[in-house]
């Protein structure tokens, strides 16, 4: 990395260890975006219908690339990762499948009904996923956790925290050798949690989680831009991730959760969960570091940490952040309609030369 300065900032270049890229003509919308800023990126599986089989990730990864070629970037020089959905009825057999395949990297727990598409999500994971979560020990692959419980009896606002006495430290005590990435983390707890934890756990955390609080979504009304599961939490919370993205710990790393939906059903009467921040991501990740005092952590964040903890080499080219304005768009074509990425409108302080 280059010594911080006024001016400009040179890194390895980064990779997105979460991304929503969806399919069809909003995947062709956004693929590049990501493209242009980060080498790799872990691909979600909550399509419609989900990803569940090594053949649908092999075919999805095909899509994603012609869909890059389509926008102009260049295929070669960016990798999806891809995932599978981890279902009740996931098998063993289907997780080496996908090992083998060189292609999936990891695969994905959304508890039923805790996000977008989650629907066929997990209903038991001891109980119901047991066989799959030893294939994924054995393997060494990651399972990727989306951290809340969904009991309708649990306030929104703790239910990652609940997620980790329920779920998260008895599944490490049935299988401690399992690697575990606490997904877009939010909370205090959740962090602690990962900081503290015995074995092969990690965290992403996003640009929003520590750029903005609960305020955010409501000051001078109801902003459904800043709308995302899990939601913004107490400033409080937002200060802890702060402190954990910045201070070094190789258990924490970049992943945007970058989520793309059409402005209509973003600013709607039952809006849609997700913040778009594919375009501009290391700009706010800039924004939000130099804010900490802790430019020379980004490198580690966004470029060391995550490939570390997967097992794979880091990047070998670099991306420059300059320190120049720039100007967030109010809003950016998606298919046939818009979509309204994080920070509209905003000037931010750092501008990826790409």
């Amino acid at each position: 990395m280059s010594t911080p300065n006024t001016n400009q900032l040179t890194i390895t270049r980064p990779d997105d260890w979460h991304l929503h890229l969806r399919d069809g003509a909003a995947l062709e919308a956004v693929v590049a975006d990501t493209a242009r800023q980060f080498a790799r990126a872990i691909i979600m599986p909550n399509l419609r219908p989900p990803v569940t089989t090594t053949e649908q990730a092999l075919a999805y990864r095909g899509r994603i690339l012609e869909a890059l070629r389509k926008a102009g970037g260049n295929p070669g020089a960016f990798t999806p990762l891809m995932t599978l959905y981890l279902t009740d009825n996931t098998s063993a057999e289907e997780i080496f499948r996908a090992h083998e395949s060189g292609q999936v990297y990891a695969v994905k727990l959304y508890p039923a009904g805790a996000t977008t598409n989650s629907d066929a999500g997990v209903t038991d994971l001891l109980g119901k996923c047991a066989k799959a979560l030893e294939a994924l020990e054995k393997c060494g692959m990651p399972l990727l956790v989306h951290g809340e419980v969904t009991d309708p009896a649990i306030d929104v606002f703790d239910r990652e925290a609940i997620f980790v006495e329920r779920v998260m430290k008895p599944l490490r005590r049935a299988f401690p050798a399992l690697k575990v990435v606490f997904e877009h983390i939010t909370t205090k707890e959740g962090a602690e949690y990962v900081r503290d934890a015995e074995g092969p756990i990690a965290a992403t955390i996003t640009p929003q989680h520590m750029l903005y609080n609960r305020n955010a979504i409501f000051q001078g009304g109801v902003r459904p831009h800043f709308y995302c599961l899990p939601i913004l939490k107490r400033e409080t919370h937002r200060l802890a991730l702060v402190e954990a993205a910045t201070s070094g710990s190789p258990r924490f790393f970049l992943g945007t959760d970058s989520a793309p939906h059409a402005r209509g059903l973003k600013e709607h009467a039952c809006g849609c969960a997700g913040c778009y921040t594919a375009l501009h991501a290391m700009e706010l990740y800039a924004t939000a570091f130099e804010a900490a005092g802790k430019l020379d952590k980004l490198e580690g964040f966004a470029s060391f940490h995550g490939p570390d903890f997967y097992g794979l080499p880091r990047n070998t080219g670099t991306l420059t952040l300059l320190r120049e304005t720039y100007q967030v768009p109010d809003e950016l074509e998606f298919g046939n309609t818009t979509l309204v990425p994080l920070a509209a409108g905003e000037a931010l302080a750092w501008r990826a030369k790409v």
